[in-house]
């Protein structure tokens, strides 16, 4: 299924899409896509020119938050042809301060979800609040799609417009703070449905993973050791686990197949010829299992 994000026409559409169809780790939260446009890259000393909260609220309801900023300072010519945002577009408009209840309000206790969120783009706009001597908001969790694809091992380059060419997410207007987090809450919901092992998890947990990885003492990310799964073919190489089909050796152990088709489509050629499985009637299980 391929989706197209683009900013002229109705962003919030696109990110309600995401929503309706996100995982259950998510019910009954308020999720947020969050992107901000700056000034540079330093997330100490740079300020925002553009910021967007894309999502749904408790009870479900769109929430689509976007505004230009004022850093009150120039915005360098380097900046500007990244985002399109230039000294003219925001010199009458307010400063952060004048945004800043209204972003807390949002952001606060709600999960967020973006590309490099937490290392960029909340590191810098917590030091916009500071400045303001103001206590930044901490929100419930952090779903960070840079942090996923490096943690399941998608192949490079990992930055959004290329990630989501990937997974046939059609990025129009990128470097626009609302395109580039819808795109981002697509993202996240494809790679939780075509690597669900991995989102088998509490909210808590699955943060806790994307932070650190998977502790050594768990036998691993299903549940059950794959000794303890039926197996499909007479070898045992694939096992089943609740009707999905798991490599049981090999380089991606522990992988659903459905899931190395999405990331290393050759080594399933190699897996379904003699070579790779000897078993025909598994071959043939295989080969209806993933359509």
């Amino acid at each position: 299924m391929n989706f197209s994000v683009n900013l002229n026409s109705d962003v919030q559409r696109v990110a309600t899409v995401a929503m309706n169809m996100a995982q259950d780790f998510l019910d009954g939260e308020r999720v947020l896509a969050f992107d901000l446009e700056t000034t540079g890259i330093s997330t100490n000393s740079d300020k925002i020119v553009q910021i967007a909260l894309i999502g749904s609220s408790l009870d479900g309801d769109e929430i689509s938050y976007e505004t230009l900023i004022n850093p009150r300072r120039a915005i360098p010519i380097q900046a500007s042809e990244v985002h399109g945002i230039y000294d003219s577009d925001v010199r009458s408009l307010d400063d952060f301060s004048k945004f800043a209840d209204e972003i807390f309000e949002l952001i606060e206790g709600s999960v967020i979800v973006g590309h490099n969120v937490r290392q960029f783009d909340l590191p810098l706009l917590n030091n916009e609040f500071r400045r303001l001597g103001k206590l930044p908001p901490s929100p419930k969790a952090v779903m960070d799609t840079l942090e996923v694809v490096r943690r399941i091992k998608i192949p490079r380059p990992h930055n959004l417009g290329s990630l989501c060419t990937r997974h046939g997410i059609s990025l129009e207007n990128a470097h626009t703070a609302a395109a580039d987090a819808a795109a981002s809450l697509l993202l996240f919901w494809r790679l939780s449905v075509d690597h669900a092992p991995y989102f088998r998890k509490s909210l808590v947990e699955l943060e806790r993973w994307l932070v650190h990885g998977e502790s050594k003492n768990e036998d691993s990310m299903l549940g059950r050791g794959l000794d303890d799964l039926e197996t499909l073919d007479s070898l045992g190489k694939i096992r089943i686990n609740d009707g999905h089909y798991v490599l049981a050796f090999g380089r991606h152990k522990g992988r659903h197949v459905s899931e190395i088709q999405n990331i290393d489509p050759k080594y399933i050629l190699w897996l379904l010829s003699p070579k790779g499985i000897e078993d025909e009637e598994a071959r043939e299980a295989i080969r209806e299992y993933l359509g």
